[in-house]
């Protein structure tokens, strides 16, 4: 069955946002954004080391609902505290634990007990996305990362629109009603671009909240993505990136 195009959903990384007026910051997104996007990060996973289940209840008790991003070794120690902070997306990584389906089935548990929530599982750019056919069961969402998390400046590698069209078919074979997001790379450049490749969900956090004008930012972002680029299939998102500039 053919799917019906729609604009995907903004989840907004708010890590980059100016934390001293982090109220007012988040505060932008209302309306404007279906998240706002948390990257909790350990320093092991990835570079940086960030912040923890506090700052996703500080930023859930703005009214806007958060999108958790786990970028850290073992995620099961901080599911319970994640979702007891309000979360309204929880995603893991593949590459981040040895035991992605018990991961997944207690993600699944705690929506259940609780407050529901999105159940989310990313790969990064070097990981296959068979990865995740495993757990489509356990899953709402697949985050396909466009660069390697951690690492600033990079541009979306180029097969991400391939990987993201993978897990579409993964989904089909396996009978899954998931959402499908693209996270890494996303300017206002390139957001059609990105817009454009059948994706449900969009992370952008540096294009918005860039300390200068992110209310601006954000909505030439949202009109890119109400104007999603379907017919330059050949064209990288740095390649559109560069011709609009």
């Amino acid at each position: 069955m053919n799917r019906l195009p729609r604009p995907p959903r903004l989840s907004a990384g708010v890590i980059t946002a100016d934390l001293t007026r982090l109220g007012d910051e988040v505060g932008l997104l209302r309306g404007k954004a279906a998240w706002a996007h948390v990257d909790v990060m350990d320093g092991a996973f990835c570079p940086q080391l960030t912040v923890g289940p506090a700052f996703v209840a500080a930023v859930a008790s703005t009214g806007i609902p958060v999108d958790a991003h786990l970028l850290v070794e073992e995620p099961r120690r901080l599911l319970p505290e994640i979702a007891a902070a309000g979360a309204a997306v929880i995603t893991v990584h593949a590459e981040a634990t040895r035991h992605l389906h018990r991961t997944m089935t207690e993600l699944t548990e705690l929506s259940r007990q609780g407050r529901p929530f999105l159940r989310g599982v990313a790969i990064n750019p070097g990981t296959p996305v068979h990865a995740v056919e495993p757990v489509l069961g356990l899953a709402d969402l697949v985050l396909v990362l466009a660069v390697s998390p951690g690492w600033s400046g990079q541009v979306p590698a180029a097969n991400t629109r391939q990987r993201v069209a993978d897990v579409r078919a993964l989904a089909r074979q396996a009978g899954a009603e998931i959402l499908v997001g693209v996270d890494g790379g996303v300017t206002i450049g390139n957001a059609a671009e990105v817009a454009g490749w059948d994706v449900d969900v969009i992370v952008s956090g540096s294009a918005i909240f860039d300390r200068v004008d992110p209310a601006r930012n954000l909505d030439r972002l949202n009109h890119e993505l109400l104007h999603p680029v379907r017919q330059a299939a050949g064209r990288s998102p740095q390649e559109v990136s560069d011709g609009n500039r």
